[in-house]
């Protein structure tokens, strides 16, 4: 095989991602429409579902707009050998093999946040905002793209060091030691994204004393669920959007409640979607895509060992000097079909864990405040009630609401 031939399936990948991608948002599209389910009649009155017609219509436009436009300026960088100038320039400024992948990334991620900084701003200031749901300040989502960038750097760049380190060490056995390296690292972010990451963006304050945190404790009481950590995060401070999340192990169990979500929801409510938060914990969901995740990271980590000093894949990108990070971006070009394939057995296991969530929430509380909770919050986020089953099989980490609603009215355990 040559470097031509390489190049032109590189080349064929992005084209077939993006030609799937248009196509499934407008199968998707054309669902809009669709009449909506008897059981979701009362989720919208009429104002509000030409709202949620527009808003919908409106974020189709713009993602076809936006990725389209990513689209030809990868195909352009591409065919006028824009990783091969990166790499030039990187190498002009550098000669130890980890420093120049540091600025060859930070080059790369530079260019790329210069090119969707603005469609960033018009969604977050124009869609966001005309739709009612943004309540991001300049100030914020200033500090927030210069906290992201420092992360970033400081975090990927530690762990790209690592990872290169390993390669330089292990040769072609390095894809175990970055195989223990993630799980670690995966692991540890489990266990304290909430307690240490967070905060840098967030303010988390426990749940005060009252009616709902004593409901919740009744009802953590009544399944043997030691819940000592209810924390609320300030979500209104960017977004009308309301959430719940469950994160941690052991003693850093904790839930937390967007105070979107309590003032959306009723306290009957909110105890059952916490009740569904739960049911992923007794059901080992979080171990278990642990799991599957480490198990996916294995697998990929030991396809790219076969390639990574691949002379053909640095010459297919027009590179002189193969290397470890021209390996791994011709790497993850090839590795697309795979990686969706991957996707989508991840996702029908999401949703799969959604449901026993649902369930375990229905069969230990009630299913009518769930059900009620789910309608309000798919009502207040404009959502869609009528996705395509395509789109919903290539894309949803949840069950839509019907089939969730549909579930919970049966008799069919999970």
């Amino acid at each position: 095989m040559t470097p031509a031939t390489v190049f032109y399936i590189i080349i064929g990948i992005l084209i077939f991602d993006f030609l799937l991608e248009r196509i499934l948002g407008f199968l998707n599209y054309t669902w809009y429409s669709k009449p909506v389910p008897q059981e979701l009649s009362n989720v919208y009155d009429a104002a509000e579902y030409d709202k949620s017609q527009e808003y919908k219509k409106t974020n189709f436009k713009f993602g076809l707009l936006s990725s389209t436009f990513s689209f030809i300026g990868m195909l352009l960088f591409l065919f006028f050998k824009g990783f091969a100038l990166v790499d030039e320039i990187a190498r002009s400024y550098a000669q130890n093999e980890i420093v120049v992948a540091l600025l060859f990334f930070g080059l790369i991620m530079l260019a790329s946040e210069i090119i969707s900084l603005p469609f960033s701003i018009y969604s977050t200031f124009v869609i966001e905002e005309k739709f009612g749901f943004n309540k991001t300040t300049v100030k914020t989502f200033i500090l927030d793209k210069l906290k992201g960038y420092v992360l970033t750097a400081v975090l990927g760049g530690a762990i790209l060091s690592l990872i290169i380190l390993c390669y330089n060490w292990a040769g072609d056995n390095f894809w175990w030691y970055v195989w223990i390296l993630i799980f670690v690292i995966s692991l540890f972010m489990n266990m304290f994204y909430a307690k240490l990451f967070v905060p840098l963006f967030n303010k988390q304050s426990p749940l005060e004393d009252g009616d709902l945190k004593n409901k919740i404790s009744e009802y953590a009481a009544t399944v043997g669920f030691q819940l000592d950590k209810i924390f609320v995060i300030d979500g209104s401070k960017r977004s009308t959007k309301a959430n719940a999340y469950f994160s941690g192990f052991g003693s850093e169990k904790r839930v937390t409640l967007y105070d979107t979500l309590i003032e959306q929801l009723t306290e009957e409510e909110i105890v059952a979607v916490l009740a569904h938060e739960v049911g992923h914990y007794k059901r080992k969901h979080i171990i278990y895509n642990l799991i599957a995740g480490t198990l996916t990271t294995g697998f990929t980590l030991w396809l790219f060992s076969l390639f990574v000093d691949s002379t053909l894949l640095s010459e297919a990108l027009d590179v002189a000097i193969p290397s470890f990070h021209i390996g791994l971006i011709a790497f993850g070009l090839l590795y697309s079909p795979i990686s969706t394939l991957t996707s989508i057995i991840m996702n029908l296991l999401s949703r799969r864990f959604e449901y026993q969530a649902d369930y375990y929430a229905k069969s230990t509380y009630k299913k009518e405040p769930l059900i009620s909770g789910l309608k309000t919050l798919s009502k207040t986020s404009l959502s869609n009630l009528t996705p395509h089953p395509a789109y919903v099989w290539f894309h949803y980490s949840h069950p839509s609401l019907q089939q969730r609603i549909t579930a919970m009215k049966s008799d069919v355990v999970y």
